[in-house]
């Protein structure tokens, strides 16, 4: 392979040059990486494909969130904005949805025109395999750092990383828009590497995988500012490099010609998700400026203390990601930072302040700081601003695709290590991940398809984060409680047919439970004419109704959902 190629990720042979994740500099070729050549990467497209079968297999298990409804109006509204010839403008006057972009709810959309599964299902299948999208953005980009076994670790990481893999089925804004934010930050990564003029296929991709974003979230502007910081240090470096400010200013200018269209391409693709942000030029920022201080008259849990959504503690999101993680990603990011420290001080000793210059592994140093951005400017932006935020890290999913990358990076950077300490060793290490790994995978089989409501041990996981922080609150579980009561009724009835309904109240979202109900179940809002409650146990929920619980949905020993007979209650008053 050419040292001084720049897509070595490209060549018909070879791989990326191996990079010391934090000291950032070639290192030698990286014994997996001579022993196992293409394997990683066969085994990353394995695991996609595998990945597929599995949301195939499981898409319909997923239960109806409490957003889904209205998003599923606002997505059909959109289409009768187009098919209407831009005449119906009702989506625009729809709650306050038109704040955000439309993608994920204007294509599924358009494809329940089609679709042999229910509304409801058929958004799943959709977000479970866009949730797949996302899982090779997070490969492609960590192979790009870093080599095949880095991005194979990415995507293994990601995958099993139950906050982005349980929303990624139901969450029709936060885990679509992670998955495009992944992917927009790989050829954000690829277009650097290209500076200063990077080809126009690349500048297009990039282009409409931004559009994308912003046509699910007005957030994916923070790119540009990625995108600057990354130009204004190659141009920084190549002035001290060259010390010729012609030749800066000539490539500050090729630069702006280039990636000019990734602009124009990116702002029409979000108002073809978006109609409403390209309405008005400040509408974005409009956007923007009322998610950040979103007046929501919510309570919201952490550390065991109920606090309004408005008034968060700073250490609200940098809290609930610890917990959230889980610790083999984690450690792979402190192996990260310990790397990072040790190339800095090492930089710092022999070259002082002085910039990287333009050389391809110097670049590389640029686009490792705009992931690292990626990964954790949102949480020091949440950190001094404040913004409106709850449901634990929902709104900020974004942020763990990039971090995924990074702990694979630091995994991968000790795993060499320790592979030059002692062949034994770096078995070991390699042994010890897999069964970290096989044990991560099992407690996600445990949590299906609650995998959303994972806590890692420094909580005492699930059970530990009971009563201390938010496990199901959006009810997923209660599909699950829902026909766990179908059952019921129908082993009461025995042999013989249901001919009588029973009516059923919920406490959670309507439409979780009732889109699930049988014939013979009947919603009511009426809880004195209801024969059972349905109850999610957010905020205690269940326990503000009265009843003799029949059925409880638990998740290591945590109920999430339970089901109250309340008939004797109704014959009592009789």
């Amino acid at each position: 392979m050419p040292k001084g190629s720049l897509y070595p990720d490209m060549m018909n042979k070879g791989e990326p040059q191996p990079v010391d994740v934090a000291i950032g500099g070639p290192t030698v070729e990286m014994a997996a990486g001579r022993a196992w050549g293409r394997v990683f990467d066969d085994l990353a497209r394995l695991v996609l494909l595998a990945v597929v079968v599995i949301v195939i297999l499981t898409f319909e298990d997923y239960g109806i969130t409490n957003d889904e409804e209205v998003q599923n109006v606002y997505g059909i509204k959109l289409l009768a904005f187009y098919t209407s010839f831009l005449r119906d403008n009702s989506a625009f006057n729809y709650l306050d949805l038109f704040r955000y972009g439309g993608f994920f709810d204007l294509l599924a959309a358009l494809v329940n025109l089609v679709s042999p599964f229910g509304e409801y299902q058929t958004r799943h299948l959709l977000g479970g395999l866009i949730g797949v999208i996302g899982l090779g953005g997070a490969w492609r980009l960590g192979r790009h750092l870093g080599g095949r076994r880095v991005g194979f670790l990415a995507l293994l990481l990601l995958l099993l990383t139950p906050a982005y893999y349980g929303h990624s089925f139901n969450n029709p804004k936060d885990a679509p828009f992670a998955a495009a934010m992944v992917w927009t930050l790989f050829y954000l990564c690829k277009v650097v590497a290209a500076l200063p003029a990077p080809p126009t296929r690349l500048v297009l991709k990039l282009g409409l995988t931004l559009g994308l974003a912003l046509g699910i979230r007005v957030a994916a502007v923070l790119v540009g500012p990625y995108l600057l910081v990354a130009v204004t240090l190659f141009l920084w470096g190549e002035w001290r490099e060259t010390g010729d400010r012609r030749l800066v200013q000539a490539h500050l200018w090729t630069a702006v010609r280039q990636l000019t269209p990734a602009a124009v391409i990116a702002y029409l693709i979000m108002g073809l998700f978006w109609p409403w942000g390209v309405m008005s030029p400040f509408n974005p920022f409009k956007a923007l400026q009322d998610f950040s201080k979103l007046p929501i008259n919510i309570d919201t849990l952490v550390a065991g203390i109920w606090v309004k959504a408005t008034q968060v503690p700073r250490d609200y999101l940098p809290d609930y990601l610890l917990v959230n993680m889980p610790e083999i990603v984690i450690f792979g990011l402190l192996a990260a930072a310990v790397s990072a420290a040790v190339w800095a001080a090492r930089r710092l000793r022999v070259d002082g302040l002085r910039p990287s210059g333009t050389k391809p592994e110097n670049l590389r140093h640029v686009q490792f700081l705009l992931v690292t951005m990626a990964a954790f400017f949102p949480v020091v932006f949440f950190i001094f601003y404040k913004p409106t935020a709850y449901n634990g890290i929902r709104h900020f999913l974004f942020v763990v695709p990039p971090m995924a990358v990074l702990a694979a990076t630091g995994l991968d950077r000790l795993w060499d290590r320790l592979e030059r300490l002692h062949e034994r060793a770096g078995r070991g290490f390699a042994a010890l991940l897999a069964v970290v790994l096989v044990g991560q995978i099992w407690i996600m089989g445990q949590l299906h398809p609650d995998e959303y409501v994972y806590y890692n041990l420094l909580t005492g996981g699930v059970k530990g984060a009971a009563g201390a922080y938010e496990l199901d609150y959006w009810g997923n579980s209660l599909l699950e409680a829902t026909k766990d009561l179908a059952e019921f009724i129908a082993m009461e009835n025995g042999d013989k047919p249901i001919t009588r309904t029973y009516k059923v109240a919920v406490c959670g979202h309507r439409l979780s439970a009732a889109y699930y109900f049988p014939e013979y179940m009947e919603f009511t809002k009426n809880l004195d004419e209801a024969d059972f409650l349905v109850a999610f146990t957010q905020a205690n929920c269940h326990r503000h109704f009265e009843g003799r619980q029949i059925i409880s949905v638990e998740r290591f020993g945590v109920a999430l959902s339970v089901v109250k007979d309340r008939r004797y209650l109704k014959n009592r008053s009789k």
